[in-house]
């Protein structure tokens, strides 16, 4: 008798308890579990054995499972449920496994109910805002370093708000990578980990002139596109130069609104951004309004400057340039904008896959010298849920 391979048996049974699981239906046998409100509700098996916390499951330090999916049986049953007023525990067939759940956590987490909290990275976790009526969220370096509200409330403003400016940081060179380990971690790109703002001669990007720049988020052609900026004012006695802000995630909501098509046109049409110079050839493929998986705005991408020709059917063409244009219309619309000057010891953070930045032009023989540079915003994200479960616990 000619023996099969171990993985082909393996795989043989592996097929023998899918078929086994489809002709039971899509509803294998599901456990039904008492919410604390008394509505009856059904939990699938799998669900609730990939969940489980026991210290076999889960390490207790880590808070890791310690299991893979293909450790689980395919089609677990519940055979057997005891409830207590707080707790509801399962025992698990063909294996046997025993798992206890607390009601509160299963009504909280049940596969079927509404996310309690939006995507963070998307608009319904944001505080939209159109231009001068936004108060500028403005805070003190000395309290950020000191103040635990303080601080807290400039992480949440650069969260929620998009941005943040802070005043009386000295004005040392590479202060900026101070700044920056407060909030993250600094990501070095092809302009090093600082990179300078100012008149350069044969400037390979026109940030390095004295030219107006219009509204535009950084490096889109990178992927992933840095997602948090910071710029620090060393001095700025030129005569313009003056710095505005606009909300991405704002403009894109009223184009939707406005224009259900053009919007549609910007979240499905891929664009190309390329930047290269003697040591550098960069590029990314993305809409310019980029949705997460339930259809949010979660990214803006635009910036004129290096953006490359579109690749469309002919017929589509215009459409596309229609929509193009009515975003940029409301995006350099002057009454979207918060507008400031940024002064020696200032520095501005913000999200740069929201919030588009702009400058007015400025005089060439004055002065006028910027420090930036890049961290990713899951760095801020993550220092404010350690601050606000430190001030929760305290």
């Amino acid at each position: 008798m000619v023996r099969r391979p171990l993985s082909r048996r393996r795989d043989d049974v592996h097929r023998a308890q899918l078929r086994r699981v489809r002709t039971a239906g899509a509803l294998h046998p599901r456990p039904v579990t008492k919410t604390g409100d008394g509505i009856m509700t059904q939990i699938p098996a799998i669900w609730l054995r990939d969940n489980c916390h026991c210290p076999e499951c889960v390490d207790p330090v880590s808070g890791q499972k310690l299991f893979g999916i293909t450790d689980l049986p395919i089609a677990p049953e519940a055979s057997g449920v005891d409830e207590t007023p707080d707790h509801v525990t399962f025992t698990f067939a063909p294996d046997g496994h025993v798992a206890t759940f607390p009601r509160e956590w299963l009504v909280a987490n049940h596969p079927s109910a509404p996310a309690t909290t939006p995507n963070p990275r998307t608009e319904d976790a944001k505080t939209l805002w159109h231009g001068a009526s936004h108060p500028i969220p403005r805070f003190a370096w000395d309290g950020f370093l000191t103040t635990d509200d303080i601080r807290t409330a400039c992480l949440d403003a650069v969260l929620r708000q998009g941005y943040a400016l802070l005043h009386g940081v000295p004005v040392q060179d590479r202060t900026v990578l101070r700044v920056a380990s407060e909030f993250g971690y600094v990501r070095t790109t092809n302009y090093g980990e600082v990179f300078e703002v100012r008149t350069e001669p044969a400037a390979t990007n026109l940030a390095f002139t004295n030219l107006p720049i219009t509204p535009h988020t950084d490096n889109p052609y990178r992927d992933p596109v840095p997602t948090v900026q910071l710029l620090h004012c060393l001095v700025n006695a030129a005569e313009g130069g003056d710095s505005a802000l606009v909300d991405g995630f704002e403009a894109a909501g009223r184009l939707r609104a406005a224009d259900p098509a053009a919007f549609r046109s910007l979240t499905t049409t891929p664009v190309t951004f390329r930047y290269r110079d003697a040591n550098t050839d960069l590029s990314s493929t993305q809409p310019l309004i980029g949705l997460d998986a339930k259809g949010r705005v979660r990214e803006v991408r635009f910036n004129n400057r290096s953006m490359q020709p579109v690749s469309l059917e002919p017929d589509d063409i215009e459409a596309f340039y229609a929509a193009y244009r009515a975003f940029a219309d409301l995006l350099y619309d002057a009454t979207a904008a918060v507008q400031f000057r940024l002064g020696p010891g200032d520095c501005v953070i913000f999200d740069n896959t929201r919030v588009l930045h702009a400058r007015t032009g400025f005089t060439a023989d004055g002065r006028r010298h910027l420090q930036g540079c890049y961290i990713d915003l899951d760095g801020v994200a993550s220092n404010h849920k350690v601050l606000t479960r430190a001030e929760s616990a305290g």
